[in-house]
């Protein structure tokens, strides 16, 4: 079960990421509607009428033909939109009393040093140079 979640919550950022919402699935068939259309009246295939909605062609398109503008405005993908997170941070010089409390377990008694590197010690290679 939480794999299914993990992989339909990254789906979702997914779609999101593409700027996908459900407003233009819902409007997927005004796209075809209006596909349609322009097959029947100017002989556009699909991917002319993609280029002039929504590529290099749009500009042109919505020039030319401003009495399909309400039609242009129900097609899905054409919102814009930009969000935009502020943060605010605020430092209240209001500090809290701290609590007195005792330690809570005294740690110094149960250590030990041992040295376990004395015999480095009786090597003349580890001691300082002398004085020759």
């Amino acid at each position: 079960m939480a794999k299914v979640f993990s992989i339909a919550l990254s789906f979702l950022v997914l779609f999101q990421s593409f700027n996908l919402d459900l407003g233009d699935l819902a409007h997927i068939d005004d796209l075809l509607e209006h596909a349609e259309f322009h097959s029947e009246k100017y002989g556009d295939n699909f991917i002319v009428f993609i280029s002039k909605h929504y590529g290099e062609l749009q500009e042109e398109h919505s020039q030319d033909h401003r009495e399909e503008q309400k039609e242009h405005e129900e097609l899905p993908f054409t919102n814009h939109c930009c969000s935009h997170v502020f943060t605010d941070y605020v430092c209240n010089k209001f500090q809290l009393p701290l609590l007195k409390t005792g330690p809570i377990a005294d740690y110094t008694a149960n250590f030990y040093y041992l040295d376990n590197y004395s015999s480095f010690e009786k090597f003349d290679i580890f001691q300082p140079p002398k004085q020759a």
